[in-house]
């Protein structure tokens, strides 16, 4: 690309003086060799790796559909001449009669849970080619604050519409934080901006929403793709491409970005693009998984919902909170609760000082991680179905939930906590020197 732009010096055409001016004072061809064109990533990249460009694809389509929302929606929740919330009849404008409105809302509302499938699968692909070892402990702990990122702007945004399980939702898990000894009262009261969830909380989450967490968010997303490309992709054999070069310092088993997985990761968002336009056309509340009906009746604080349960990518983490039945330390067992959701998160982050296998990919890793990853993955499907349910729901009509939610809440702790010990006693395959395609 360099002699390109040598070339349209010479030539002295227009494109050529425009290149010359800008990368004079921005380094603009600098910025496209270090991340496309000279970026040197793995020839052996699978399925699993278009779930990265295709996170990219929609943290685009939120923040371009959230600044037109954003152009239509009040965050009010006084109830105007028809005795409607303001906040919910600015989304019913929208959904109305703003031209395109319609599909602009469900962009976003779809592409909230499109995010998440994508950024779920996105880590699994970590957890199958240890993504996290060394030397990429900080794009992993990166990914994890991207997460935690995206599980506030998925919460804050939760409470805009002003729906009836918008605002028992937020109720619910507000009043969690009260159940923090001492400081817990006052900090829900905080987060609240009010005693209830009320105007003060609309325009609280509205600002954290559209403004402060997306601002770290885009950030962080920097952060993640410059670590990324500071220290190169990993890749489904877990071998380090940089290990073998040729005279010009170019992997031997590593091929150019662009064109090559540009091009290739076009593929990846025609598929997504198209099952997205389906979902997005045809059934947008996904059988109320997406866009819970309640959610289109309006707020009402003197009428609660008969069950209530946040959105099916938290219901994983619910379910833990929800395991929690039994006080410690003379401390309520909602404060366990609490500190067990959270740490379910949080525990993420010490994977790659946790896991101390010999090899990184599970081409080669031992039957124990096979076993026990396959069980914990079921296990965090089961967890997120029951956090959809009643606490009372019994699987078949027989099995009650509860206790099965117990156990597999347990199992997700131990996976993450004995594994420097399994880890080190798995019957490893040797590694590889060079891919293998």
């Amino acid at each position: 690309m360099a002699s390109n732009v040598e070339k349209h010096k010479s030539d002295g055409t227009l494109v050529g003086n425009t290149l010359e001016w800008v990368d004079a004072r921005f380094p603009l061809m600098s910025l496209w060799r270090d991340h496309l064109s000279e970026y040197y990533a793995p020839k052996n990249f699978n399925f699993w790796y278009f779930f990265g460009s295709l996170a990219l694809l929609v943290l685009v389509n939120q923040i371009v559909t959230g600044i037109f929302l954003t152009m239509h929606f009040k965050p009010d929740a006084a109830l105007n001449a028809a005795g409607v919330p303001v906040a919910f009849a600015s989304v019913e404008y929208i959904m109305r009669d703003v031209p395109l409105g319609w599909i602009i809302r469900y962009m976003h509302s779809t592409g909230a849970s499109a995010f998440f499938i994508v950024v779920y699968l996105h880590m699994f692909r970590g957890l199958l080619y240890g993504s996290y070892r060394k030397p990429r402990e900080l794009i992993w702990v990166f990914g994890l604050l991207i997460f935690l990122c995206l599980m506030g702007e998925a919460f804050f945004g939760y409470l805009l519409p002003w729906g009836q399980m918008s605002f028992w939702g937020a109720q619910v898990i507000v009043n969690l934080f009260s159940a923090i000894p001492l400081i817990g009262p006052d900090l829900s009261l905080f987060i609240r901006g009010d005693y209830v969830v009320s105007d003060a909380t609309l325009n609280r989450f509205f600002s954290f929403h559209v403004i402060a967490i997306p601002l770290v968010l885009v950030g962080l997303v920097a952060a993640h793709i410059m670590a990324l490309h500071e220290v190169g992709s990993n890749n489904p054999d877990g071998v380090e491409i940089k290990k073998y070069k040729n005279d010009k310092g170019i992997p031997l088993d590593g091929i150019p970005f662009h064109p090559y997985y540009t091009v290739k990761d076009i593929v990846g968002v025609v598929v997504f693009l198209m099952v997205f336009t389906i979902v997005l056309c045809f059934m947008p509340e996904f059988g109320g998984y997406f866009l819970e009906y309640n959610n289109f009746i309006p707020a009402d604080p003197l009428k609660t919902p008969p069950h209530i349960a946040p959105v099916w990518y938290f219901t994983p983490y619910y379910s833990v909170l929800r395991a929690v039945t039994f006080p410690l330390f003379w401390i309520d067992a909602k404060f366990w609760g609490v500190v067990a959701m959270g740490a379910a998160v949080v525990i993420l982050g010490a994977l790659p000082w946790l896991d101390r296998s010999p090899a990184k990919s599970i081409r080669y890793r031992g039957p124990i991680f096979k076993t026990l990853l396959s069980i914990w993955v079921f296990g965090f499907v089961i967890l997120g179905i029951l956090g959809t349910k009643p606490p009372s729901y019994a699987f078949f009509g027989v099995i009650p939930g509860a206790p099965v939610a117990q156990i597999f809440s347990v199992y997700y702790f131990l996976f993450f906590i004995t594994m420097p010990w399994w880890s080190k006693i798995d019957k490893c395959k040797p590694e590889p020197e060079r891919v293998t395609g």
